[in-house]
C-alpha cells in the first residue's frame, strides 16, 4: 500500500494505546456503516495525510476512492487527515460515503472529526500543541523556501 502511514494492531505495543484505537476504528466504521464483519476483520489502520484539499479533480478523486477499497481489502480501515480545515463538504460526504472516515484539521473536541482530537484522545500526542510550540520556527522556514523559491536567479 502506498498511502502515508499504516499502524497494524499488533503494532501498537502499549496495551491500553491498543484499546483505544482498534475501539476508535470499531466507533468510525460502525458510524459509516461499514458491515459489522468487516470491522471485526479490521487489522489496523491506514493514513492518507494532506495538509489541505481543495482540488475537485475526479481523477484524484477516482484514485483516493481506489485506494480506500485497496485499504479495506487489505484489512485496514483508510482515514484521511488533513491539518487543516480545506476540504470541499461534497468532496468530505464522498469519502465518508466510501466508508473513509475524514479527520480535518480542526479543535473541534470530537475524535471522530478532528484530527487534533484524534491524535490528542486516541494517539495520546498533542499535534496542535507542537504547531502552536513550533508555529515561529515553521513559519521562519517556510518564508525561507518560499522567497528561495520567488527570488530570481
Amino acid at each position: 500500500m502506498s498511502l502515508d502511514g499504516r499502524v497494524a494492531y499488533e503494532d501498537v505495543r502499549d496495551v491500553e494505546g491498543r484499546r483505544r484505537l482498534e475501539a476508535w476504528c470499531q466507533e468510525i466504521a460502525a458510524n459509516l456503516d461499514v458491515a459489522p464483519k468487516i470491522i471485526h476483520a479490521l487489522d489496523g489502520i491506514v493514513f492518507e495525510i494532506r495538509q489541505g484539499y481543495k482540488s475537485k479533480d475526479s481523477k484524484r478523486q477516482n484514485a483516493d476512492i481506489s485506494n480506500i477499497v485497496s485499504a479495506y481489502a487489505r484489512g485496514y480501515l483508510p482515514v484521511f487527515v488533513i491539518l487543516s480545515s480545506q476540504i470541499d463538504g461534497d468532496l468530505a460526504a464522498r469519502y465518508r460515503n466510501s466508508k473513509c472516515p475524514v479527520l480535518v484539521g480542526s479543535l473541534a473536541p470530537s475524535p471522530h472529526t478532528s484530527t487534533y482530537a484524534f491524535c490528542r484522545e486516541i494517539v495520546g500526542y498533542d499535534l496542535a500543541g507542537f504547531f502552536e510550540r513550533h508555529s515561529g520556527a515553521l513559519r521562519q522556514a517556510i518564508e525561507s523556501i518560499i522567497t528561495a523559491l520567488l527570488t530570481p536567479q
